[in-house]
């Protein structure tokens, strides 16, 4: 089989920076015609215009995928002026940490606009332009998150989860109408979204002084794509992933005593009222 990405058309949204600058990277390497959009315009074009000297073919777009309008419009455009759409990663993210009673409902509505409607809108939108082509591939960033409860991330935890099942039940209906989806669930990898994370009522640098070894977001990036080109369901990345994907499968009692430690950590990081 040839390079499945070759002169196929792929979007990608948080394509300014992190993981989506490295897969709009990879993809260019690929051969790709690759559409960078984001809400930071700047980052986006940066992204498009590396493409570009590395001599691949891109675009940039400037989209808030909280509105779906927006994300409407994107793909709209994108059929428009390059004729399909072949692959969309849905990758824009932010992550917050902290305790539940500490988080308003505003918190609450600003992760679950952004990691899940941001991701359905460009589901919903993509899907129906895949359908009728009879091919096309959605990959939605999640979270090991979204596999694996992480206590003093509930938030963000509630939006990865439910990337997951998004992904993994469309990934059933699609089958027959030639669209594939695949749902990625990173580890710790080094982008700005781990270290960039919202704290809510907690020391924020106590936690970045703890923050466990990270994966280079390059490396990341190629796996992603070489699990997306096998078609794979969930595309764990990182042996952290893979190894606390397994045992919350088979012994989730072992991690138990982990997740005492963390909430006992985060509560010595509060900031009390």
């Amino acid at each position: 089989m040839g390079d499945p990405f070759k002169d196929k058309v792929a979007v990608v949204t948080g394509a300014a920076s992190g993981i989506g600058r490295a897969l709009s990277h990879e993809l260019g390497r690929m051969g790709a015609v690759v559409v960078a959009a984001d809400i930071n315009f700047d980052g986006a074009k940066e992204t498009a215009s590396s493409l570009k000297e590395m001599g691949s073919v891109a675009a940039v777009k400037k989209v808030d995928v909280t509105k779906h309008d927006q994300v409407k419009r994107l793909i709209n455009d994108v059929v428009k002026e390059l004729g399909r759409i072949d692959y969309i990663f849905n990758n824009a993210g932010i992550a917050m940490l902290g305790e539940t009673r500490d988080m308003d409902i505003s918190r609450w509505r600003q992760i679950i606009d952004v990691n899940l409607m941001g991701v359905l809108h460009g589901t919903v939108e993509a899907y129906p332009v895949m359908v009728k082509q009879g091919s096309g591939h959605i990959v939605n960033t999640a979270s090991l998150a979204g596999l694996v409860p992480v206590p003093t991330e509930t938030a963000y935890v509630t939006t990865k989860f439910a990337v997951v099942g998004l992904s993994t039940s469309l990934r059933a209906e699609g089958k027959g109408l030639g669209v594939k989806v695949s749902v990625v669930c990173p580890g710790f990898v080094d982008t700005a979204i781990i270290r960039g994370f919202t704290p809510v009522n907690i020391r924020k640098e106590d936690h970045l002084e703890k923050m466990p070894h990270t994966m280079d977001v390059n490396k990341a990036a190629r796996k992603i794509l070489k699990r997306v080109g096998r078609n794979r369901s969930i595309i764990l990345i990182g042996t952290d992933a893979h190894i606390l994907y397994f045992i919350q499968r088979y012994f989730p009692f072992v991690l138990k005593p982990l997740y005492q430690i963390m909430i006992k950590f985060l509560r010595s990081t509060r900031i009390e009222d």
